[in-house]
Protein backbone atom coordinates (compact mmCIF):
# COMPACT_ATOMS: atom_id res chain seq x y z
CA UNK A 1 0.00 0.00 0.00
CA UNK A 2 1.45 3.16 -1.11
CA UNK A 3 1.35 6.15 1.32
CA UNK A 4 2.23 9.64 0.80
CA UNK A 5 4.09 11.59 4.65
CA UNK A 6 5.69 14.69 5.36
CA UNK A 7 7.72 13.13 7.66
CA UNK A 8 8.65 11.06 10.48
CA UNK A 9 10.24 10.96 13.77
CA UNK A 10 11.20 9.30 16.88
CA UNK A 11 11.24 10.58 20.03
CA UNK A 12 8.52 12.83 20.08
CA UNK A 13 6.86 14.26 23.75
CA UNK A 14 4.89 16.87 22.97
CA UNK A 15 2.12 15.07 21.45
CA UNK A 16 0.59 12.53 24.11
CA UNK A 17 2.38 11.01 26.78
CA UNK A 18 6.07 9.65 26.82
CA UNK A 19 8.31 9.51 24.21
CA UNK A 20 6.34 8.55 20.88
CA UNK A 21 6.84 7.94 17.47
CA UNK A 22 5.38 10.79 15.00
CA UNK A 23 4.24 10.10 11.97
CA UNK A 24 3.04 13.31 9.41
CA UNK A 25 1.04 12.79 6.80
CA UNK A 26 0.94 14.86 3.36
CA UNK A 27 -1.62 15.90 1.79
CA UNK A 28 -4.95 18.14 3.26
CA UNK A 29 -7.96 19.09 1.96
CA UNK A 30 -9.24 20.80 5.06
CA UNK A 31 -6.59 23.76 5.35
CA UNK A 32 -7.73 25.55 8.44
CA UNK A 33 -6.92 28.93 8.58
CA UNK A 34 -4.21 30.01 10.83
CA UNK A 35 -3.00 26.38 10.68
CA UNK A 36 0.98 25.83 11.37
CA UNK A 37 1.48 23.38 9.31
CA UNK A 38 1.15 24.32 5.89
CA UNK A 39 4.01 22.61 3.98
CA UNK A 40 1.81 19.67 4.84
CA UNK A 41 -1.08 20.73 2.66
CA UNK A 42 0.07 20.31 -0.55
CA UNK A 43 -0.72 16.73 -2.24
CA UNK A 44 1.91 14.79 -3.08
CA UNK A 45 2.78 11.58 -5.07
CA UNK A 46 3.15 8.90 -2.74
CA UNK A 47 7.07 8.27 -2.41
CA UNK A 48 6.94 5.24 -0.23
CA UNK A 49 4.65 2.03 1.01
CA UNK A 50 3.60 0.91 4.46
CA UNK A 51 5.51 -1.99 4.70
CA UNK A 52 8.76 0.48 4.10
CA UNK A 53 7.44 3.05 6.46
CA UNK A 54 7.08 0.00 9.36
CA UNK A 55 10.28 -1.43 8.75
CA UNK A 56 11.99 2.09 9.06
CA UNK A 57 10.32 2.84 12.65
CA UNK A 58 10.52 -0.97 13.95
CA UNK A 59 13.48 -0.05 16.03
CA UNK A 60 11.71 2.77 17.31
CA UNK A 61 8.71 1.01 18.06
CA UNK A 62 10.41 -1.73 20.24
CA UNK A 63 11.51 0.81 22.56
CA UNK A 64 8.66 4.09 22.00
CA UNK A 65 5.94 4.28 24.33
CA UNK A 66 2.92 5.16 21.62
CA UNK A 67 2.37 6.35 18.21
CA UNK A 68 0.99 9.50 17.76
CA UNK A 69 0.12 10.38 13.60
CA UNK A 70 -0.89 13.80 12.69
CA UNK A 71 -0.60 15.84 9.46
CA UNK A 72 -1.47 16.72 6.91
CA UNK A 73 -4.90 15.00 7.29
CA UNK A 74 -4.79 11.13 7.65
CA UNK A 75 -8.27 10.59 6.56
CA UNK A 76 -7.23 12.14 3.45
CA UNK A 77 -5.64 8.78 2.56
CA UNK A 78 -7.67 6.61 4.31
CA UNK A 79 -6.66 3.21 2.70
CA UNK A 80 -3.20 4.00 3.75
CA UNK A 81 -4.07 5.10 7.22
CA UNK A 82 -5.53 1.54 7.54
CA UNK A 83 -2.95 -0.34 6.30
CA UNK A 84 -0.60 1.37 8.71
CA UNK A 85 -2.80 1.24 11.81
CA UNK A 86 -3.14 -2.51 11.03
CA UNK A 87 0.78 -2.83 11.17
CA UNK A 88 1.07 -0.46 13.62
CA UNK A 89 -1.01 -2.83 16.15
CA UNK A 90 1.67 -5.75 15.76
CA UNK A 91 3.89 -3.53 18.39
CA UNK A 92 1.00 -3.08 20.98
CA UNK A 93 1.27 0.54 21.25
CA UNK A 94 -0.79 3.11 21.99
CA UNK A 95 -1.97 5.43 18.77
CA UNK A 96 -3.27 8.34 19.22
CA UNK A 97 -4.49 9.72 15.87
CA UNK A 98 -5.36 14.17 14.92
CA UNK A 99 -7.98 14.69 12.73
CA UNK A 100 -9.48 18.14 11.31
CA UNK A 101 -12.72 16.24 10.56
CA UNK A 102 -15.18 15.85 12.83
CA UNK A 103 -15.69 13.45 15.42
CA UNK A 104 -18.54 11.53 13.51
CA UNK A 105 -17.09 12.05 10.33
CA UNK A 106 -13.95 10.35 11.40
CA UNK A 107 -15.84 7.81 13.55
CA UNK A 108 -17.79 6.93 10.38
CA UNK A 109 -14.37 6.67 8.25
CA UNK A 110 -13.37 4.24 11.15
CA UNK A 111 -15.89 1.90 10.28
CA UNK A 112 -14.46 -1.56 11.35
CA UNK A 113 -11.66 0.01 12.51
CA UNK A 114 -11.94 -1.59 15.98
CA UNK A 115 -8.94 -1.32 18.65
CA UNK A 116 -6.68 0.04 16.06
CA UNK A 117 -6.99 3.71 17.31
CA UNK A 118 -6.77 4.51 20.85
CA UNK A 119 -7.41 8.39 21.16
CA UNK A 120 -8.33 10.76 18.48
CA UNK A 121 -8.10 14.71 18.41
CA UNK A 122 -10.87 15.78 15.81
CA UNK A 123 -12.10 18.79 14.74
CA UNK A 124 -10.98 21.81 12.54
CA UNK A 125 -8.27 24.47 13.95
CA UNK A 126 -10.36 27.51 14.60
CA UNK A 127 -7.66 30.10 15.00
CA UNK A 128 -10.40 32.43 17.24
CA UNK A 129 -10.91 30.42 19.54
CA UNK A 130 -9.37 30.23 22.70
CA UNK A 131 -7.20 27.29 23.59
CA UNK A 132 -7.20 26.07 26.97
CA UNK A 133 -7.01 22.35 27.07
CA UNK A 134 -3.64 19.65 26.34
CA UNK A 135 -3.56 18.46 23.00
CA UNK A 136 -5.66 20.84 20.94
CA UNK A 137 -5.11 24.02 19.08
CA UNK A 138 -8.42 25.46 20.06
CA UNK A 139 -11.25 24.05 22.44
CA UNK A 140 -13.62 23.20 19.47
CA UNK A 141 -11.48 20.13 19.13
CA UNK A 142 -12.09 17.11 20.69
CA UNK A 143 -10.70 14.27 22.60
CA UNK A 144 -12.77 10.96 22.38
CA UNK A 145 -10.95 8.10 23.66
CA UNK A 146 -11.98 4.80 21.58
CA UNK A 147 -10.38 2.02 24.03
CA UNK A 148 -10.05 0.91 27.25
CA UNK A 149 -5.79 1.27 26.91
CA UNK A 150 -6.95 5.02 25.37
CA UNK A 151 -8.77 6.03 28.40
CA UNK A 152 -5.92 4.70 30.56
CA UNK A 153 -3.29 7.11 28.69
CA UNK A 154 -5.19 9.88 27.14
CA UNK A 155 -7.93 10.89 30.24
CA UNK A 156 -5.50 12.80 31.70
CA UNK A 157 -5.89 14.92 29.14
CA UNK A 158 -8.77 16.24 29.85
CA UNK A 159 -8.31 19.16 32.05
CA UNK A 160 -6.72 22.78 31.24
CA UNK A 161 -3.78 23.80 30.31
CA UNK A 162 -0.74 23.78 32.77
CA UNK A 163 2.76 25.75 32.48
CA UNK A 164 4.44 22.71 32.01
CA UNK A 165 2.27 21.86 28.60
CA UNK A 166 3.78 25.19 27.65
CA UNK A 167 6.94 23.33 25.39
CA UNK A 168 7.65 22.31 21.72
CA UNK A 169 9.90 19.28 20.65
CA UNK A 170 13.40 20.65 18.84
CA UNK A 171 13.93 18.12 16.21
CA UNK A 172 16.25 17.76 13.54
CA UNK A 173 16.32 15.82 9.64
CA UNK A 174 18.66 14.06 8.45
CA UNK A 175 19.58 16.85 6.00
CA UNK A 176 20.04 19.45 9.16
CA UNK A 177 17.10 20.89 9.23
CA UNK A 178 15.79 21.81 12.36
CA UNK A 179 12.10 22.42 13.48
CA UNK A 180 9.20 22.15 16.17
CA UNK A 181 7.14 19.57 16.73
CA UNK A 182 3.76 19.98 18.89
CA UNK A 183 1.10 22.54 19.72
CA UNK A 184 2.19 26.12 20.09
CA UNK A 185 -0.05 28.55 22.12
CA UNK A 186 -1.22 31.82 19.88
CA UNK A 187 1.41 33.95 19.73
CA UNK A 188 4.20 31.65 20.69
CA UNK A 189 5.75 31.33 17.30
CA UNK A 190 5.96 34.84 16.83
CA UNK A 191 8.01 35.23 19.92
CA UNK A 192 10.44 33.27 19.05
CA UNK A 193 11.22 34.27 16.14
CA UNK A 194 11.77 37.37 17.39
CA UNK A 195 13.93 36.04 20.23
CA UNK A 196 15.96 34.10 17.29
CA UNK A 197 15.83 37.53 15.26
CA UNK A 198 17.56 39.68 18.15
CA UNK A 199 20.25 36.50 18.28
CA UNK A 200 21.07 36.73 15.11
CA UNK A 201 19.13 33.96 13.56
CA UNK A 202 16.75 33.44 11.12
CA UNK A 203 13.97 31.29 11.62
CA UNK A 204 10.53 30.71 9.50
CA UNK A 205 6.89 29.77 9.70
CA UNK A 206 4.95 27.75 7.67
CA UNK A 207 1.95 29.22 9.96
CA UNK A 208 -0.78 30.83 7.69
CA UNK A 209 -1.35 34.60 8.40
CA UNK A 210 -4.66 34.87 6.46
CA UNK A 211 -7.18 33.31 5.17
CA UNK A 212 -7.10 30.03 3.15
CA UNK A 213 -6.24 30.27 -0.58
Amino acid sequence: MEISLSRVHYPVSTLGPGRRVGIWFQGCSIRCPGCISVDTWRVKPAQTSVDQVTSLISPWLAECDGVTISGGEPFDQPLALHALLLSLSAFDKDVLVFTGYSTEQALQMMHGWDGLIDALVSGPFERHTPQTKPLRGSDNQRLTLLTARGTVRFSGYERLLRPEDRQLDLLMDADGTAWLAGIPRPGDMQVLQAWLAAEGHRATTTELSSTTP
